[in-house]
């Protein structure tokens, strides 16, 4: 049993301590959203849009503002906003309930751990896949090209 819980503690670091790449097949993983329900990540996903700081954040947000309530839904896209680095306190009373007030998911990810995601100073980065498969990886700067990857 205690062999079988190391075995996947191994496997979980080895999985998130590699970014994914063009061509890598993304393995089924669950990730809560703001309301701490967990959600599948898996072939069906089509895009992945990625924040790793608050600006980025508030274009997504404003972005998905704009759209109507299925628009993650109808373009097979999820938005994740990477919180490691945020003080957990800020989280708990400012970020999270602020996230509740959103029409749309936000899958967080809140571990130091969790490399899967390239992360480029002040861009939002957009994984592209097909059948599982990353087919393209884009590192954008605001809304306008935001809404080139949707068109």
């Amino acid at each position: 049993m205690i062999k079988n819980i190391f075995i996947i503690i191994f496997i979980s670091l080895y999985v998130f301590a590699n970014n994914f790449k063009i061509s890598d097949h993304i393995s089924s993983f669950l990730i809560p959203d703001q309301f701490n329900k967990l959600h599948t990540i898996d072939e069906n996903i089509q895009t992945i849009i990625v924040s790793f700081e608050k600006g980025t954040s508030t274009d997504i947000n404003k972005f998905l503002k704009s759209k109507k309530d299925n628009f993650l839904e109808q373009h097979k896209s999820v938005f994740i906003a990477n919180i490691t680095d945020m003080p957990s306190i800020l989280t708990k009373f400012f970020a999270i309930p602020k996230m509740k007030t959103y029409k749309h998911k936000i899958l967080l990810i809140n571990d130091e751990n969790d490399h899967r995601f390239t992360k480029k100073d002040s861009k939002i980065t957009i994984y592209k896949l097909k059948n599982g498969i990353i087919k393209n990886i884009f590192y954008i700067s605001n809304i306008k090209e935001l809404n080139k990857i949707f068109n």
